[in-house]
């Protein structure tokens, strides 16, 4: 009984959904704005809920010994940042500002920065010139990497113009064919979810 008042709802609200944006008539806007606002309602439970679930994980990885250090910082800052925002607030000049600026931001920072070592390992391995493809590949990557250095100055006359066309033409083309394969897989998900073929989202097996 429960999957099915799951999938009603879902069906229901699915149809609303898609229905909504090929009337014009002022109802569908209506309904629109209403669903959006309890989206933001399911939002904030669904925020409480991962909160819930980490906290949760955290404390039986603890118990088995499983990272127990770091764990136990991710603890301490799920529970500290909350509470230092609830004590003194978030305006500046505050210990929630001071942890936020001096230890979130600088983290944040670092992983970037060590996303950029991948990106560029990831780099060197594809586009080794290994066939036509990967040749132009590399070519186009080299470019369009001149245009946007400072090396690109010297030769902003040539390539400053072959990189623009670059980007105009053949990565647009490429990035609309990604785009509308991504739409129509979409599309289809939603279809499945909506018409209750798939089930996956509501737990366990199908």
């Amino acid at each position: 009984m429960d999957r099915r008042l799951a999938l009603t709802a879902c069906f229901i609200f699915g149809i609303l959904m898609f229905a909504q944006y090929f009337s014009s008539h002022p109802l569908a806007r209506s309904v629109n704005l209403a669903i959006l606002e309890y989206w933001q309602i399911i939002f904030a439970f669904t925020l409480l809920v991962g909160v819930v679930s980490f906290f949760k994980n955290s404390v039986v990885a603890m118990k088995n010994k499983e990272e127990r250090p770091y764990r136990m910082i991710g603890l301490i800052g799920l529970i500290g940042m909350p509470a230092l925002a609830l004590i003194w607030g978030i305006r500046a000049d505050t210990p929630f500002m001071w942890m936020f600026e001096n230890v979130q931001a600088p983290m944040q920072s670092t992983v970037f920065a060590l996303l950029a070592f991948f990106v560029a390992s990831a780099s060197y391995r594809g586009f080794r010139a290994r066939s036509l493809q990967a040749a132009i590949l590399l070519g186009a990557a080299a470019i369009i990497l001149l245009s946007r250095s400072q090396l690109g100055g010297v030769f902003s006359d040539v390539v400053t113009p072959v990189a623009d066309w670059v980007r105009n033409y053949p990565s647009m083309s490429a990035r609309r064919a990604i785009l509308i394969g991504i739409g129509l897989g979409s599309l289809t998900t939603s279809l499945r979810v909506i018409l209750g073929i798939e089930r996956t989202w509501l737990g366990g097996k199908q």
